[in-house]
């Protein structure tokens, strides 16, 4: 019996062998191409919070995700140059950890794994926000995200699109080519809010949930199997106190949970003292469609104004992700990735989240300094407007470009007072022989409308009898603006506290604001 007969099958022939080859070769080039298009990482050791903090890449609105145990966190970058005040956002980028920890560990860095206008036609370049990246029920990932539309007769151009991939690092495809998937005009009858920050979840049993929105808007749909269409109708939120922007929305054991930023301020508020701090808080309900009931403030005040969260379980231990303005050269417009434990009292019915502990990288011994402001507590005999904030009196930082948290100002419009007291209070006698006053102004000296430079100001102390004194100065108080200001001598003294009097601009029933920037306490000697 020949061989040939004993093989049941019989020889490819030459043109099988050319198909089997070019199939192969096919699948080889289309991996290649795949590989090709997976953006390359970059390793790191961090060591605490925020993860990366070198200035070389900011990150902002953090998203986590957990896939195989590996914690994957989206975020916008920001790239605002220092002196400008404006989010600048191009691209979306991801940091990944198989062992994350908020004291510091090994994480790879992916930057600009999507831009707006390379993912979706319609939209275009910039305004990445804050996007969020789901796992399906297909197992693809989906990429949330809001953009600006190209073209678009809507008031607000702002809209929501979604793009899907195979791997959370993409590469990503609109999975909705026609346009946002929300918008002032889509799904009908459209809306009238801003259409951001778009949180999406996957139930257990497999259905799937979007809310978004800001400036107090907060909206909902459900999703269809597609990912891409909503169902029925709107939900709107109006019961979580202070709502502002940025939710997230996650579940655990059978409660369902919405983080948010919010921004109830004041004096005895338990979220922010000024109207541009954010606090994170939330609420809870029995259904992922509400209705909601606030249950408190999780994150104080970070050193961003903005505040954006999202909360993950990795290996059984639970994190809040969050920005700050910590990173090296950061600011408003410069934040950076941070996390920290999130831990849950499940004394209480539903389980209540219990406020995180801010935590960051070890910070080098402080320079030697004569300035000794920082350990007193700053306060204003007036009423501080809303905006403003009386502890940026002592916090050692003078911006170039200040929000109003950055500084403190007596400006209340057609009311600003003429006269503004500051004071100083240490908890024990204190040695001072100077002062030194950095002053924010936007109109010209003598103005009665804005914020010009003071007309005068001088500086009391609380003697030993317990009344005020004038420090005896050497030179006269200067009132230029400023980022370096004179020094004025005075007489050496000691005291628990001293308290500087501000003459405003202006005159009648007509004054300017005075806004300050930084006021120094001078020790005779460094400390």
């Amino acid at each position: 019996m020949s061989s040939t007969a004993l093989n049941t099958k019989a020889a490819p022939s030459y043109c099988q062998y050319q198909w089997m080859f070019c199939t192969a070769f096919s699948t080889l080039v289309l991996h290649a191409l795949a590989t090709l298009a997976q953006p390359r990482g970059t390793t790191f050791q961090s060591i605490g919070n925020p993860i990366l903090a070198d200035g070389s890449y900011y990150s902002a609105d953090p998203a986590p995700l957990v896939v195989n145990n590996t914690l994957y966190i989206l975020a916008g970058r920001d790239e605002a140059p220092p002196d400008q005040n404006n989010f600048i956002m191009n691209e979306w980028q991801m940091f990944v950890s198989a062992s994350p920890n908020p004291t510091g560990g090994q994480w790879t860095h992916y930057p600009g794994i999507a831009r707006p206008n390379s993912v979706f036609a319609w939209a275009l370049q910039g305004t990445a926000y804050a996007a969020q990246i789901v796992q399906g029920r297909n197992g693809k990932f989906y990429l949330y995200a809001p953009v600006t539309e190209a073209n678009s007769r809507n008031s607000d151009r702002f809209a929501i699109g979604v793009a899907v991939a195979d791997s959370p690092l993409g590469p990503y495809k609109d999975a909705h080519p026609s346009g946002p998937i929300l918008s002032q005009s889509v799904p009908a009858p459209g809306n009238n809010i801003q259409n951001i920050d778009p949180t999406v979840f996957v139930d257990d049993d497999g259905k799937a949930y979007v809310y978004y929105g800001t400036f107090g808007q907060l909206r909902g749909y459900e999703l269809a199997s597609d990912m891409a269409t909503t169902v029925g109708s709107v939900t709107t939120v109006s019961s979580l106190t202070g709502f502002f922007e940025a939710p997230w929305i996650m579940k655990r054991g059978s409660t369902y949970y919405m983080l948010y930023a919010a921004n109830n301020a004041g004096p005895n508020s338990p979220c922010t003292p000024t109207s541009s701090h954010a606090c994170i808080a939330y609420g809870t309900a029995s259904s992922p469609r509400g209705p909601w009931t606030f249950r408190g403030v999780i994150l104080g005040i970070v050193s961003s104004t903005t505040s954006h969260s999202g909360a993950v379980e990795v290996n059984g231990q639970w994190y809040l992700v969050y920005h700050t303005a910590d990173a090296q050269g950061g600011g408003h417009f410069r934040r950076s990735v941070a996390f920290d434990e999130l831990r849950w009292d499940d004394t209480q019915s539903p389980p209540h989240i219990n406020r995180i502990t801010q935590t960051k990288r070890a910070q080098p011994n402080p320079v030697p300094t004569r300035n000794i402001a920082p350990k007193a507590s700053a306060s204003s005999v007036n009423t501080t407007p809303i905006q403003y904030w009386v502890k940026s009196l002592n916090d050692n930082r003078v911006p170039t470009n200040p929000l109003p948290p950055d500084y403190w100002c007596s400006y209340d419009g057609n009311n600003s007072p003429k006269m503004s007291t500051l004071v100083y209070t240490w908890d024990s006698a204190v040695t001072l022989n100077g002062t030194r006053m950095t002053f924010f102004a936007d109109q010209p000296a003598g103005s009665n409308i804005g914020v010009p430079p003071p007309a005068s100001w001088y500086v009391e102390y609380l003697n030993a009898v317990g009344t005020w004194e004038k420090v005896a100065n050497t030179i006269a108080y200067p009132v230029a603006v400023t980022n370096s200001p004179r020094e004025v001598p005075f007489k050496q003294i000691s005291t628990k506290s001293i308290r500087a009097v501000l003459t405003a601009s202006g005159s009648g029933n007509q004054f300017g604001g005075v806004g300050v920037k930084e006021w120094e306490a001078l020790a005779p000697t460094a400390q």
